[in-house]
């Protein structure tokens, strides 16, 4: 098995409990994942560590970085730039790790882009009804924000077919293996055992070679 990890592309409509099951997912297999940590040029807030929550900069150096090359995605949002370092992720994928990004479908799909080989995986509650009931538990928004959702979530889902997997979050540890056994199956993909296909094309046309003569 080739050493490299698995670029992860982790989506899903807003309430469909993404982040707690990626939560779940590191808490019982840490040791094979890494959650990719963006960067930005917001301030820290209390109790955020350079990082852990983000890489804190100012809007010189995100800049910079966007004309070198240096991010995989990024996004200006409510006046502040947000985006994933690219030397981290590619630092975490050759160390072995699988590197989850938790992003926005119209992110994904500009990624799979860059990255062919990366696995997107949609995460999406069983129905409709769950999904807002799970938006109108989180008792922040009001009734006009959770239609707001409902209607961006509508929206999202003309292009889950551009997904590799789609993960339904009935059963949250469930749900955390699911995609466990999604990624480990995952790196025996062709496209992902490169190394290994181009040795044994090489050694079947030495071999037939060897026989025509």
């Amino acid at each position: 098995m080739e050493k490299k990890g698995i670029l992860i592309v982790i989506s899903g409509f807003s309430g469909a409990g993404k982040g707690t099951l990626v939560k779940e997912l590191l808490r019982r297999h840490r040791e094979q994942y890494s959650l990719s940590v963006s960067m930005t040029t917001r301030a820290p807030r209390e109790g955020e560590r350079e990082g852990v929550e983000y890489f804190f900069t100012d809007r010189e150096h995100f800049e910079k970085e966007i004309e070198q090359d240096g991010l995989i995605e990024y996004a200006l949002y409510c006046g502040n730039y947000y985006g994933t370092p690219r030397t981290y992720v590619e630092e975490q994928l050759a160390a072995g790790k699988n590197v989850i990004l938790e992003i926005e479908i119209q992110g994904a799909l500009k990624i799979k882009k860059k990255f062919p080989e990366c696995l997107l995986i949609f995460v999406t509650p069983p129905n409709v009804k769950e999904l807002k009931r799970r938006l109108e538990g989180r008792g922040t928004e009001s009734e006009e924000a959770i239609a707001n959702r409902l209607a961006r979530a509508a929206e999202e889902s003309e292009g889950v077919e551009a997904y590799d997997y789609l993960v339904v979050n009935d059963n949250l540890e469930q749900s955390a293996e699911d995609v466990h056994s999604l990624v480990a199956a995952a790196r025996w993909a062709p496209v992902r055992r490169e190394k290994f296909v181009k040795k044994i094309r090489e050694e079947l046309h030495s071999y037939a070679k060897g026989v025509q003569e």
